[in-house]
């Protein structure tokens, strides 16, 4: 659609001559960031590939960052913004999401509001807005775009002559006050809009046939005014409004991703495992290769995931390595941890020779791709001590009183086997480093980046890394792996993660789940997207070791159900609940030595046939690909439930192709406690489920395929006996 003609358009734009300083900071001798339609990503302009580490000159405004006047028509408050429209809001294609603004004027005219969607390559499309809460002003409008790329968004608050007209005219025809006055200025308000506007000839017809029995006084007052207030008059003008005053925000940026920066279902494993065996002959481990790895591939993708993901295949450092368990002393054959990144052969840019070279890295690649799979890899900058850094730039870390390189530490767990990097000494060069590093893998088809505790590098840093590789690689996609504080989690969104780890391992009881998702789902879902991991190779919570195969599923298919992406860690279809004795995590972990899961053991006829839960992680998997709902994380509604064991949600999404309504819709219900079969009355909000509250619907559950007749009120009883969860298709009779 094009753009609306304005009718007085306010002209009264005010500009200002500075504006002030991001509160994240963009990189030292960068300029103000801009968006790049040629990349598809948000992009901080830097004239240097690189930052002057002494460089600290503020941010200059763009003249559309500048400040404006109110306007004519006030439009205050508009979200969802990242940092007052410094950094972009996030959607990807197809995702809709709520813009939403106040909107009000002087006096008693009808004030209305348009959501503007400025495309990469500047097509304008409006959107009609609604005030949701008449009398208070706050007016809404679904933003959605239907390609990658840099958008914006504005909301325009506008005068409604027509509405002022029909308000008034109602009234004052009905009381017999000015009526021929009101019929005239009726007929007047309509020629205008034929005069300003360019309708189609039929919508043009029904106006000036409006105008025509407006004027004609042999009509009675009741067809008169009907006729200037009709359904068909109405839905003209809401197409195409006269609109008066018309008053912009500014325009605000948005970012535009694939849809996998959203939605996906990631598979974790150490690549040395995949195909590691222990030599009875020989008494040695031997370890897994790239090429042994990719023989997983086929298991990886029959059950529907959409990323492998590689913890790092850098060479590990011979120094301090650790042994079984994070021992501080490490045998002659013991692997260590590949977290120890860098040794003799070479550091983050090598591949460890036990595992192959680049080619098998190119036939890894290859064959994820082909079996529809992309390939993340785990970035963790940090150093063994005989890393080649150490040597060629010890200004890169730092140096103690006593003169040694301070290990990393997270007390009391102490990491001998890692030094970290400092980022203070010479910003420039190891800026350009990682970047040169990252280029390396993107070269070899890695599309994806898992960072190993990016909380614990400047965000300064980050932000410049993932503007600098959108350049040229705007499909590339970061997910933090930060397991800390609300305000780095956050940020670190903000500045260009397009994912994150949560703490969703840790909430457990329903209250808990509900509380945290209601802040996920909110204005931080504009910035940060949610990657829940039930378990990982460095979590395993009591609630795992001890909640038995009920747990392992019920949390597997929460995970694939409240948020769009979700992941495991290999082993989790063998429920492996054994902790290390006082600690949250694997015993005998596979960080620091070989893991043989004797996959085979577990396929048909094999002696462990049936002990594990792949069958389970596929089904979800392919549930999630037939329902797209479930691909979205804003469209989350609770419901009621009696026991407060018992957690209940939907989502719905417009799929538009007539059946079922249009709609996909899922309902959630699950029994959280793992431990007891439990009975409980479900209360469904029917409004969130696009139902009236007296109809009812068949609900199909996927999991089990059976399917009831159900309503607003439902019983339903979940439990290890049988299933813990319910993934209920709602479908209309």
């Amino acid at each position: 659609m094009p753009p609306f003609p304005d009718s007085e358009p306010l002209t009264s734009d005010l500009t200002a001559t500075s504006a002030s300083d991001d509160d994240l900071g963009a990189p030292a001798a960068s300029t103000p960031a801009s968006s790049s339609p040629e990349t598809g990503r948000y992009t901080p302009d830097t004239e240097e590939k690189r930052p002057e580490p002494d460089a600290h000159a503020p941010t200059v405004a763009r003249a559309d960052d500048a400040p404006r006047g109110i306007g004519r028509i006030p439009v205050t408050d508009v979200m969802p913004i990242v940092d007052c429209g410094n950094l972009p809001t996030k959607s990807v294609v197809d995702e809709p999401f709520t813009v939403r603004a106040t909107v009000f004027r002087e006096g008693h005219d009808a004030v209305n509001a348009s959501l503007v969607m400025t495309s990469p390559h500047g097509v304008e499309r409006i959107v009609p807005m609604t005030c949701v809460n008449p009398g208070l002003d706050l007016w809404t409008g679904e933003a959605e775009a239907d390609h990658e790329g840099v958008w914006h968004f504005r909301v325009e608050g506008w005068s409604d002559p027509y509405g002022t007209w029909d308000h008034d005219a109602t009234i004052k025809v009905a009381a017999g006050v000015d009526v021929e006055v009101m019929f005239e200025e009726g007929a007047r308000v309509l020629e205008r809009a034929c005069a300003t506007n360019t309708y189609d000839d039929a919508d043009e017809r029904v106006l000036r046939d409006a105008v025509t029995t407006l004027r004609d006084t042999s009509r009675s007052d009741d067809e008169r005014l009907a006729a200037g207030t009709s359904t068909e008059v109405k839905d003209v003008l809401e197409r195409l409004p006269l609109r008066d005053f018309v008053s912009p925000s500014r325009d605000y940026p948005w970012l535009v991703e694939r849809k996998l920066a959203l939605t996906g279902a990631w598979y974790e494993f150490f690549p040395r495992s995949e195909g590691a065996h222990f030599d009875e002959e020989t008494q040695k481990w031997v370890s897994g290769t790239l090429r042994t790895a990719a023989e997983r591939l086929p298991a990886v993708a029959d059950m529907g995931f959409d990323v492998v993901y590689l913890t790092p295949i850098h060479p590990i450092g011979e120094v301090n390595r650790k042994g079984p368990n994070n021992t501080l002393t490490a045998g002659p054959e013991d692997p260590g941890s590949p977290y120890a990144i860098g040794s003799k052969d070479g550091g983050h840019d090598a591949i460890e020779p036990s595992l192959g070279d680049f080619d098998d890295l190119d036939a890894f690649v290859a064959r994820a791709n082909e079996l529809g799979l992309e390939v993340a890899l785990d970035i963790a900058l940090q150093c063994a001590p005989d890393h080649p850094w150490v040597t060629s730039h010890p200004e890169w870390f730092t140096t103690r009183s006593d003169g040694t390189i301070a290990y990393a530490e997270n007390p009391p767990k102490k990491y001998q086997d890692i030094y970290p990097l400092n980022f203070d000494n010479d910003p420039a060069g190891i800026y350009a480093e990682v970047r040169r590093v990252i280029q390396v893998w993107i070269d070899h088809g890695i599309t994806i980046f898992r960072v190993d505790n990016p909380h614990t590098k400047p965000v300064e840093f980050w932000q410049w890394l993932i503007a600098d590789v959108a350049k040229d690689h705007p499909e590339v996609i970061w997910l933090a792996e930060a397991f800390t504080k609300p305000a780095m989690m956050h940020n670190l969104g903000r500045i260009g993660f397009q994912q994150s780890y949560t703490y969703y391992a840790w909430r457990h009881q329903p209250w808990e789940i509900r509380e945290y998702l209601d802040e996920l789902i909110g204005d931080t879902a504009s910035y940060m997207r949610p990657s829940f991991w039930p378990t990982t190779h460095d979590i395993l919570t009591p609630y795992m070791q001890y909640g038995g195969p009920a747990a392992w599923k019920l949390r597997a298919a929460l995970a694939a159900t409240l948020v769009p992406t979700y992941g495991i860690y290999a082993g989790y279809e063998l429920m492996e609940s054994v902790a290390r004795p006082g600690a949250q995590e694997q015993n005998d972990n596979e960080k620091y030595q070989f893991k043989d899961r004797r996959w085979a053991d577990y396929a048909p006829g094999g002696p462990k046939e049936g002990q594990s839960i792949d069958w389970y992680l596929r089904r979800l998997n392919e549930i999630r690909r037939a329902h797209p709902a479930l691909e979205h994380l804003r469209n989350l509604r609770w419901h009621g439930v009696d026991d407060e064991n018992f957690i209940v949600f939907s989502k719905s999404r417009d799929i538009g192709d007539g059946a079922n309504g249009g709609q996909d819709t899922i309902i959630v219900i699950a029994n959280t406690d793992p431990h007891a079969t439990r009975e409980t009355w479900v209360h469904l909000d029917m409004g969130a489920l696009g139902l009236r509250g007296d109809e009812g619907f068949v609900a199909h559950d996927l999991l089990s395929d059976a399917t009831w007749h159900w309503g607003e009120h439902n019983f339903v009883r979940l439990g290890p006996d049988a299933e813990n969860v319910h993934i209920i298709h709602v479908r209309k009779f």
